[in-house]
């Protein structure tokens, strides 16, 4: 009876430990298995953020490079602004002595006479800045006597600041030899040039 009995004791503990051995490696695997599962999502993810933030990295960078070409061509194009403006000021300043009374004086009866040797001047009128006019009313009636008398017209407009302007009375046509006119025509030809030459320097950069 005491060997059966130690038998089944035996037995059982032998069964019991072969059980736990089993269960043992069962979870050990299954622990395995989840711990793999669990380092390849993290591994997933951490790539995942990685690229995400690369991404974000390029666009701020993208953004940067973006705005500062941006304000490197506002900063042209304000400096070329400033430039034109500043030589435009200059060249009406240039101008505007350049019609002085003195010149207007010479520079009027000739445009005019010029124009009365081709064509009539009954409908034609003579525009003056009011402080040029006042200098040279005199002067003009009597240089032009036979025009006046053939209809030209002597007038003032203070729209002007200095030169002149010759058209016909009903103001239907006439030509522009004012300061700002002049001035006009050496700026059309400068604000292309000055933005050819910051461009140039802008390369040189």
């Amino acid at each position: 009876m005491d060997v059966q009995l130690q038998e089944l004791v035996d037995r059982i503990k032998k069964d019991g430990v072969a059980s736990a051995d089993a269960e043992a490696s069962r979870i050990r695997q299954e622990a395995q298995k989840e711990a793999e599962h669990i380092l390849k999502n993290a591994k997933a993810e951490a790539e995942k953020l990685i690229q995400e933030a690369q991404k974000d990295a390029d666009r701020l960078e993208s953004a940067a490079v973006s705005s500062i070409k941006q304000s490197g061509r506002n900063i042209l194009i304000s400096f070329r602004d400033s430039v034109t403006a500043e030589i435009s000021t200059l060249i009406k300043n240039g101008v505007s002595s350049a019609l002085s009374a003195d010149t207007l004086k010479e520079l009027v009866p000739s445009v005019v006479k010029a124009w009365a040797s081709r064509s009539s001047v009954d409908d034609l009128a003579v525009l003056l800045s009011k402080e040029d006019m006042t200098k040279l009313e005199s002067s003009l009636v009597s240089t032009l006597k036979a025009e006046i008398s053939a209809g030209l017209e002597l007038t003032s407009d203070g729209s002007l600041s200095s030169g002149f302007r010759l058209g016909m009375k009903d103001g239907s046509a006439y030509y522009d030899f004012s300061a700002e006119a002049v001035a006009s025509l050496f700026s059309a030809y400068l604000n292309p040039r000055v933005a050819q030459i910051l461009a140039s320097a802008a390369k040189e950069l």
